[in-house]
């Protein structure tokens, strides 16, 4: 019988019974705390085992789960309306507009079309956390790639390129970046420098993969992964864009300025999500003006958005539950102080890049940007308090490791769509993303290293 990976939502209920479990078996235990510039921080050399304490019963693990939906349901509400918003700009054209348009402009110019493309698709992923939107550009990419002489895997890798790279170097990922920095207790979009000046070398290693990988083909065709695949998709030249109009040039502006706006709110205003999230309700409303959409047709837009949206927001709640069965059950510092002696051994340097390793592994686990943040950063926030490292560190670590790993591990449902689209087998995508995951993690550890030295915070 061929096994079959279980169900996303299924894993995190089996981590909350892991969990549970786990309370029975590992002793409990407390570090003490401190609060440090409006922070609670654990203080190292603390730990001390609670003696006597009461244990979880089975009804926990199921009591666990509405209080989890609570404790999370300022970041689901707000990812509702971040995915009615994408879909009523969606419904006004101007996203396939400008991107059509970046395609019909470079189209001679392979080498800086796949860079541009690329870089776009990450600063969408690195902004909005865009990455099912990408799917409708499948077809167009690879009937791009082979009237260029390139094929349907080069097509492919522009698309994954980009939105795994979005979303490990992300500067304002609403999914990844604020809820990280939210359960690590530091103020919202910190950091953001940093991260959009590091995008730019990750998206050089990206192009410069995919490039390589498709000039080989254009010189010698047999070099092509998809030799001997048939592809359901047949290519052509044909431009199945829309024009970019002045009206999409509108939304595209308004929507550029509500991205400003927030991030200005959040800077100096202390905004969180119930003020992002009505700056991006007024953005869809305006989008929808500016595009004639009536009121009714944007409603039912939006409901299809935010209804795309329900298993992310399911897995945000489960996984949040996860945390709450270790808090309650106070083993959750038990865990951290046993992660922390292995890793304390070995310097802060290579303490960091180890902590980017276990999210990379732990993605193929909990591949959902949001939900893994919610399982992880409750023990590595803290793991980063008593290894001497800032707690951006440990968010940046938790970036590399869900975003990169998301474009090879198979239980990514948008990865695997945008691979049955394009007809790519799993095994030949195996074999073109591995080496560009392995130098974005090269990569990635030196960057670990660098800002560890220089005190990123």
């Amino acid at each position: 019988m061929k096994f079959q990976m279980p169900h996303t939502l299924t894993l995190l209920f089996f981590l909350m019974v892991a969990a549970l479990v786990a309370t029975w078996i590992i002793p409990q235990g407390q570090f003490a705390t401190e609060v440090v510039d409006g922070r609670t921080v654990v203080v190292p050399g603390t730990f001390q085992v609670v003696e006597d304490a009461d244990r979880l019963g089975p009804i926990e693990l199921f009591t666990a789960i509405p209080r989890s939906f609570a404790a999370a349901q300022d970041i689901i509400f707000f990812l509702f309306i971040i995915g009615g918003v994408m879909a009523v700009i969606r419904k006004t054209g101007a996203i396939d507009a400008l991107l059509g348009r970046l395609l019909e402009r470079f189209n001679e110019k392979p080498a800086t079309l796949i860079f541009i493309v690329i870089f776009v698709f990450a600063l969408a992923s690195s902004a909005v956390g865009a990455s099912a939107e990408y799917i409708p550009f499948v077809l167009i990419l690879v009937a791009l790639c082979r009237s260029l002489k390139m094929d349907t895997m080069t097509a492919v890798g522009i698309i994954i390129a980009g939105y795994g790279i979005g979303y490990g170097a992300a500067a304002f990922n609403q999914y990844t970046v604020v809820v990280a920095q939210g359960v690590a207790g530091l103020p919202t979009y910190s950091g953001m420098e940093v991260r959009l000046a590091i995008m730019v070398p990750f998206v050089l290693i990206g192009a410069h993969h995919v490039w390589s990988y498709a000039r080989g083909v254009q010189l010698d065709p047999s070099r092509s992964l998809m030799v001997g695949v048939e592809s359901h998709v047949q290519g052509s030249a044909e431009k199945t864009y829309p024009a970019l109009t002045m009206t999409h040039r509108l939304i595209l502006v308004a929507f550029i300025l509500t991205l400003g706006i927030a991030v200005y709110g959040i800077r100096y205003q202390g905004w969180y999500l119930i003020e992002l999230g009505a700056a991006f309700v007024i953005l869809g409303i305006v989008a929808a003006a500016i595009g004639r959409i009536g009121p009714s047709l944007m409603a039912k837009e939006f409901v299809i958005g935010a209804r795309e949206l329900t298993e992310t927001a399911l897995l945000v709640g489960v996984a949040r539950g996860i945390a709450l069965i270790m808090e309650d059950g106070q083993i959750l510092h038990s865990i951290v102080h046993a992660l922390s002696v292995p890793l304390s051994m070995v310097g802060a340097e290579l303490a960091a890049v180890g902590m980017m390793i276990m999210q990379t592994i732990l993605n193929l686990f909990v591949p959902s940007g949001s939900g893994q943040a919610f399982v992880t950063m409750p023990l590595m926030a803290p793991l980063s308090d008593l290894l001497g490292i800032s707690r951006q560190i440990a968010v940046q670590a938790f970036l590399f490791g869900d975003g990169f790993a998301n474009m090879l591990v198979p239980t990514n449902a948008v990865l695997m769509g945008i691979l049955g689209m394009a007809g790519v087998p799993y095994d030949r995508w195996f074999r073109f993303c591995m080496p560009l995951l392995l130098k974005l993690l090269a990569f990635a550890a030196v960057c670990m290293v660098f800002m560890v030295w220089l005190g990123f915070s």
